[in-house]
């Protein structure tokens, strides 16, 4: 599997296809970090059309593993591509290619999820945000133990316009196990409607560009991988807090298969739980017998805006949450237990024998 012409001339050496690399450096997927090898260039050139014109663009390639996918990004025109790669076995092969694209790859041995993008690339290419997106572009055939963080921290970043969208609207094309893209694209009623489906479709145009099939990776993954492309939205259809959305979608999915009141009530402490839960849902026009699933895009906004300003007016609902409620009363009520008394045994007058 050779590298396509219009790389040929940046050889210099001679450029090991993926595969000889893969046999020079003796390197292995590792199971526990979920890293599965795309080796077949036709499936990462057209990953990499997804992402649009990448003539002249800058582009962040995350976890690039033996670089199949870096050698696709260059061929399509990329004059500067960043290579963020946490497993220190990749970066010699990584290396090799960069000496055959010269000036057009830097790389960075560290991990994704703590790397300052908004320090790797010039200011220069900064677009406002009411603009088009900038040139420059998030790639990544991501290794599935971090691709549902990573979207969630990158979202955060889009509705603060902090780390790679400090730049403007930078776009995303990225993989995920078929399941998670489902998830990330599903529409109202869906089956797979999550809270990942909120809190992308909240943000960004998203859109399940193809599905690649689980036997074009090395070593074969028991599921498919989607192949998703994200917009970041000029304005944000819910006009709160990324945190305050969170919370709000994240206690309602909770209980996916109830009625949407039984997550909502969540928000608010037990004791004034039933008339917290009641004025949401009556001020927000959500009729509490809706499935999660069943919520629009504007449901979320009218509940989280209605939650915004009963915050305001009780500032202790914000930090409200119930589960640290549930573990202060199992506290309490082991503190009351008598010591050598099982739950719901009667305790003996003469003391536990």
């Amino acid at each position: 599997m050779a590298a396509s012409g219009k790389l040929a001339s940046f050889r210099l050496p001679p450029l090991p296809t993926v595969g000889e690399l893969i046999k020079l450096y003796h390197l292995r997927a590792e199971k526990q970090l979920s890293q599965n090898f795309l080796l077949d260039l036709k499936l990462t050139d057209k990953l990499v059309r997804q992402a649009g014109n990448l003539n002249n663009a800058h582009v962040c390639e995350v976890g690039p593993g033996p670089g199949g996918l870096t050698r696709s990004i260059l061929n399509a025109g990329a004059t500067d591509l960043l290579v963020v790669e946490k497993d220190s076995r990749f970066i010699p092969g990584l290396k090799l290619l960069s000496e055959a694209a010269p000036g057009r790859v830097r790389i960075v041995h560290g991990d994704i999820l703590t790397y300052r993008m908004e320090r790797g690339f010039p200011r220069s290419i900064c677009q406002p945000w009411e603009e088009d997106p900038p040139n420059l572009h998030i790639i990544g055939n991501l290794p599935f133990n971090v691709s549902t963080p990573l979207i969630i921290n990158w979202l955060e970043n889009i509705a603060n316009r902090t780390g790679p969208f400090a730049f403007g609207r930078t776009q995303l094309t990225l993989t995920f196990q078929k399941e998670v893209a489902e998830r990330l694209t599903a529409s109202t009623k869906s089956r797979q409607r999550s809270r990942l489906s909120i809190m992308a479709q909240y943000l960004c145009t998203v859109h399940h560009r193809f599905t690649i099939p689980g036997k074009a990776f090395v070593p074969k993954p028991e599921v498919d991988v989607g192949v998703v492309h994200f917009t970041p939205l000029v304005q944000p259809r819910i006009q709160q807090p990324f945190k305050l959305v969170e919370k709000v979608v994240r206690n309602i999915f909770q209980f996916r298969r109830k009625h949407c009141y039984r997550g909502i009530g969540m928000l608010f402490p037990e004791a004034h739980r039933d008339t917290f839960t009641e004025e949401l849902m009556c001020k927000a026009d959500v009729e509490p017998t809706m499935r999660p699933t069943e919520l629009t895009i504007p449901h979320f906004k009218a509940l989280a805006d209605v939650y915004a300003d009963m915050c305001s007016r009780e500032p202790h609902l914000l930090g409200y949450d119930f589960r640290e409620e549930l573990r202060l009363k199992h506290l309490t009520r082991q503190e009351r237990t008598p010591k050598g008394v099982t739950k719901g045994m009667t305790p003996s007058p003469e003391g536990p024998k």
